[in-house]
């Protein structure tokens, strides 16, 4: 999955995670760094919502903000869950009764549609449009385009790079996670492990079709 931080703002977070919430004078000591390149990456990440500023109030003095990493900082620099993830995985396609091991996958494929939620409300388009947001939210690097008047979504990058690499099992699974959010039928056009510089998911016309069919019946 793809951060929203590079490696500098990683390493920034960290430090500041180590030293502890503090004033933008206190964190540069701390760092080394000077005042103003300090408030200019506290400025970016609380934007982003990965650091924020808190009013303190003493006895003394005037009121001061003391600046601290958020949980969805925390969240993101202990992000690093591909070696669990490919263990579990290998777990999963080990289980000898290919019943039970599918009936986990459709758990784990269950699990990752309601995390996406449901998007059948609404054109098409406009369920690609959601998904979209809410796997930008979630760190993924994808955009919406159209190609031979069918809707397309593209992932610029893998999400489950290692993991495909070793079963495309993961690539199926997300296929129909996403079928099953979208509420549509949609096959894998391109794909990172093929050479591509992307995964592409095309909607298939039948769905677009049908879609228009239901959006008509409506007026």
């Amino acid at each position: 999955m793809v951060h929203a931080l590079d490696q500098s703002d990683t390493g920034f977070l960290n430090d500041m995670h180590r030293h502890g919430p503090g004033t933008v004078q206190a964190l540069g000591v701390a760092m080394g760094v000077t005042a103003t390149a300090i408030r200019q990456r506290l400025s970016r990440l609380q934007a982003a919502g990965f650091v924020a500023r808190d009013l303190a109030r003493t006895s003394r003095g005037r009121p001061h903000y003391i600046y601290r990493v958020t949980n969805k900082g925390l969240r993101t620099l202990g992000d690093n869950y591909g070696d669990l993830a490919l263990i579990l995985w290998r777990e999963i396609r080990n289980i000898a009764d290919a019943s039970v091991r599918q009936a986990v996958t459709n758990r784990v494929r269950d699990a990752l549609v309601s995390r996406f939620g449901h998007l059948e409300q609404g054109e098409l388009t406009e369920r690609l449009g959601r998904l979209r947001e809410t796997l930008h939210d979630r760190g993924y690097d994808v955009e919406i385009c159209v190609s031979g008047g069918l809707p397309i979504l593209r992932e610029n990058n893998c999400p489950y790079q290692e993991l495909a690499e070793e079963d495309r099992g993961i690539c199926d699974l997300e296929q129909d996670v996403f079928q099953r959010v979208l509420g549509a039928d949609i096959k894998r056009s391109q794909c990172c492990l093929d050479g591509h510089n992307c995964c592409e998911f095309e909607v298939s016309e039948t769905s677009r079709l049908n879609n228009g069919e239901r959006q008509l019946s409506a007026v």
